[in-house]
This record gives C-alpha cells, sequence and structure tokens, in this order.
C-alpha cells in the first residue's frame, strides 16, 4: 500500500485539466475522449469557483480526481452557495486515500453540497457525511408516436426560437446552460402559455436509449403537453423511453411505470430542504456520458 507521505492532496486548477481528462478517460469512462471530459468540467455559466475539484498526486502523477461543479443561486431572498460533487475516480492501490478527496470538497466553508450520481459504495459513505437522499421517484415513460392534437400545440427546438420565447427566471437558466454539453433543450407552445424543458440523454444497462428530465419551468402545461414532448424526442431525437422524476416533471406521464429502485440523489445542508435542491448548474447537465 503507497504510503502516507508519498501522497499528496491539492485543489484542481485549470492548467490541470487536460491530464485529469486523460485520467478519467483511462480510468473512469472511456466513451468520453480526454479532450470532452478536460471541457465538461469547466461550467459554461459565470461563477467564481475556488478549484474544479481536488486531485490526488503519487510524486507528480494523478492518481485520484473528484471534480466539482459550482454556483451562486437565489433561493427566495437569500443568495447561497452550491458545489455540486461530480466524477470521483481513484486508482484502485490508491482507493485507502479516497476519502481525503471527499473531506477537502466538504470542508469549504459556505457552501451547500449535491451529490447527484453518486455510485453504491459512495451512498453509504455520504449517509455517514450527513448526506440526505431526495425522493427520486421516477417513472419510465414510452415516448409513442401520438398524433398531434391540439394542432396548437408545438415543441420547438431551435435554440434562437427558444431564446426568444423565454424570459425571467427560464431566460436565465437558458442562457447558463446553452452551452452545456450534456443539457438539451425544448420549448412546448400551446396558445400564450410555454414549458422549457431541459433535459440529458442517459444510459441504463450501458444503453442510451432515455432521456431524463432535469428541468420543467411550467409543470402545468408540461401535464397537459406532455405526450407532444414525447413525441419530439422520438421522432427528432430517436430516443424511445424517458425518466421522469415526479418531483421534476410535477406528475405522473400516463402510460408510464415506477421503477421500482431508481437512482440516488443526494445532498447536505443544514438550511435547504429536499424540494429546494434541482438538478441545474450541475454535472447531469455538463457531462455527457
Amino acid at each position: 500500500m503507497p504510503g502516507e507521505d508519498l501522497v499528496t492532496l491539492q485543489p484542481m486548477v485549470r492548467a490541470d485539466l487536460s491530464e485529469v481528462g486523460q485520467f478519467l478517460h483511462d480510468n473512469l469512462n472511456s466513451r468520453l475522449s480526454p479532450a470532452t471530459w478536460a471541457s465538461a468540467a469547466i461550467p459554461p455559466w459565470q461563477v467564481d469557483s475556488p478549484n474544479y475539484g481536488y486531485l490526488l498526486l503519487a510524486g507528480d502523477r494523478i492518481v485520484g480526481v473528484h471534480l466539482a461543479f459550482y454556483s451562486e443561486r437565489l433561493m427566495g431572498e437569500n443568495r447561497i452557495r452550491l458545489c455540486n460533487l461530480g466524477a470521483f475516480c481513484v486508482r484502485k492501490e490508491y482507493r485507502s486515500h479516497s476519502l481525503r478527496l471527499l473531506r477537502a470538497l466538504l470542508a469549504q466553508d459556505s457552501y451547500h453540497f449535491t451529490d447527484l450520481s453518486p455510485s453504491g459504495n459512495v451512498v453509504p459513505v455520504n449517509v455517514r457525511l450527513k448526506f440526505r437522499h431526495l425522493d427520486t421517484a421516477t417513472a419510465l415513460v414510452p415516448n409513442l408516436p401520438w398524433p398531434i392534437w391540439p394542432l396548437a400545440t408545438r415543441v420547438i427546438a431551435d435554440p434562437a426560437s427558444i431564446e426568444a420565447r423565454l424570459h425571467g427566471r427560464d431566460l436565465t437558466i437558458y442562457r447558463d446552460h446553452a452551452h452545456a454539453a450534456a443539457a438539451q433543450h425544448a420549448l412546448i407552445v400551446r396558445g400564450n402559455e410555454a414549458c422549457y424543458v431541459m433535459f440529458r440523454r442517459d444510459r441504463r444497462k450501458n444503453l442510451p436509449l432515455f432521456a431524463s428530465i432535469l428541468h420543467v419551468g411550467n409543470p402545468e402545461l408540461f401535464q397537459k403537453a406532455s405526450q407532444h414532448f414525447f413525441r419530439h424526442l422520438l421522432l427528432h431525437h430517436k430516443i424511445p423511453a424517458t425518466l421522469a422524476e415526479i418531483r421534476v416533471a410535477g406528475h405522473r406521464p400516463p402510460l408510464s411505470v415506477m421503477l421500482p429502485a431508481p437512482r440516488p440523489k443526494m445532498f447536505r445542508s443544514g438550511e435547504l430542504r429536499g424540494d429546494d435542491v434541482d438538478y441545474l448548474y450541475s454535472e447531469l447537465t455538463c457531462v455527457p456520458w
């Protein structure tokens, strides 16, 4: 086992990202190129990040990585700072040092933390570190080629058209995520109403056949017009099924089935409740695994 004095911990800076990308390609997910990993670690929104995560080094060689995505969000009348814990990978022979990465991130003052893709062995560690589970009750929806009715309902995917029709909070969210590598966007329009939807392509059992909904701007319209959105995913993105968390979508879509064991998502905060936590400004929008 490598000696404690041989392994050092340091914050990740931009100059490290090329090597970090190669490490994550080699050790975590080779479907993403080193360049894709490196660029995905840089969030497209404006934020004063203290780092891009933390590194474990054996000499000058990276042996462990924990990415982090930072944001500042307005919750009610308060502006809060969030740290989303991203990709976490340590070479097998250095696993005894893994907790050092996580503790370094959690030691940062004045942040609320989310972990939206914890692996199975990380979940009990998070629990010991006072993370709580989010309600991730998830419906699996078949994306069917529904006939278009009423004709007044449209789904728009053109970026300029989406931006032109948005305003307020949803416009800010769209602009902040327009260039996020994993985020995809659609706008449901019916009469004078509009619903902005952000989603990502996801894998289950290594099959890229699913969309996961990350944000629904108008849950009331989405409930009335979601079949148009699911049709759009099938016909325009060739995605046959959607994973819709009930708390994100706002309802359980027709013909869906509930997953018996949805993937966990977690958060740690002394002030926020589960209902305050969303999936924006996170690894889910940035990393197209």
